[in-house]
Order: structure tokens, then sequence, then C-alpha cells
């Protein structure tokens, strides 16, 4: 079985054992922090693909609209109305894209199993929303950076995960359990990130982020 030789977020090759449980290890880059999954651990496409048809993303359920709206609102606040957007990731049950519409902005969708509209990477955009889809991403660098270049200027990519912060207890972190779940990031790894797509970041809290195109 073949082992992890490089960081997926900043390609450096050292990196130490973070925490193993009873079915996967998770290493630490040494460089920038980032913490993840070895590839041998991860999901095949078909494997992946199942988890996700159990989702239940209804758009009619209010407390899914509640917790998509830790993004919505400060997104709203900041973007011009009638902007134009992507819902990239947006799963089996698309909701934010209708939450942003019913907003007056107007959206397109693309998700690898459900909405593989791949004519959305030749616009562009004046933002691109990931909701928990960051943390599956077995190639974020190759991912954000398509992404970044169908931004417009000033335009932002807005990301929801849940990061990694001082105060969580990773042996006992629920979310370290999914497992689709591959990437946890940091202050240090998202600064890289930024850094590394020359975007400017802001964290509104410790679940939202956002990446504005200068």
């Amino acid at each position: 079985m073949a082992t992890q030789s490089t960081c997926p977020l900043c390609s450096h090759k050292n990196y130490s054992l973070f925490h193993k449980d009873h079915l996967r290890k998770y290493l630490q880059c040494l460089n920038c922090d980032f913490v993840f999954v070895p590839s041998q651990y991860h999901l095949s496409e078909s494997e992946e693909r199942k988890r996700y048809d159990t989702h239940n993303n209804n758009p009619d359920d209010p407390r899914y609209r509640q917790f998509l709206s830790q993004l919505t609102e400060p997104l709203n606040e900041i973007i011009s109305s009638d902007s134009y957007g992507l819902d990239f990731g947006c799963g089996p049950g698309p909701t934010l894209s209708l939450m942003m519409q019913e907003k007056g902005h107007q959206m397109d969708l693309y998700d690898k199993f459900y909405a593989k509209n791949q004519s959305v990477f030749k616009k562009s955009f004046d933002f691109i929303t990931l909701t928990e889809v960051l943390e599956h991403l077995c190639d974020p660098v190759f991912e954000l950076e398509r992404l970044a270049s169908i931004l417009k200027s000033k335009g932002i990519l807005a990301v929801m995960t849940q990061t990694l912060t001082q105060d969580v207890d990773f042996k006992s972190w629920y979310y370290k359990n999914d497992p689709s779940h591959i990437g946890f990031y940091n202050d240090k790894s998202l600064t890289g990130l930024a850094s590394l797509l020359e975007l400017e970041i802001t964290q509104f809290s410790d679940r939202v982020i956002f990446f504005k195109k200068s």
C-alpha cells in the first residue's frame, strides 16, 4: 500500500504523526501545520458517493438553513446585490444556492457527483461558496487554484469548514470521525493557503472563512 510522501497543502516532505485511532492515522505538516489523513486511508470514489447519498440535506429543513446562514448572512453583507455565484460541492440537496437566489443573486452549481457541470470553469463569478467541502478534498490546492482563477477581481471565496482551534481535543473531536473528512485546517495552514492563492483572508468564526481576490 502506497504511503503519503508530501503535505497535500504545501508539498513539504516533513511531517509527524499527530494522532492514530483504530481506523487511520493523522499526520501534521511541520511546515504549514496542516493535519491530514494519508492517502492510503482515503475512501474510494464509490465509497465516498455512497456516504454522500445518505446525506439528508433538505432545502425545506429550517435547521439546515440556519446552519448555512452562518456563511450566507456575512456573505450577503459584503457582496453586491444581484451578484453571480457558484456553489461548489452543492451535494445531493442544493440549499445554499436557493437561499442566495432568494436574496436576488444568480447561482450556478457544481458537484463531482451530483452536478458535474464543467462549463462553470469557463465562467467568472463574483463569489464561490464551499460549505463543508474543504475537509473532503484530497488535492485542495488544485481545486482552490482552479476556483480562484474563475473569481472576478474582488471576488469572494466563501468557505465553511470546522477548523482545528487550540480548544479542540482531537482525540474526541467528532469532526475527524467522518471517514470522508481527510484535511483539517488551523490558523497557520489557512494563512499559508491564502498566501499560496494570493488571496486576502478574513476568518469570521471557527467555521467560516472568506478569501478575497484583490
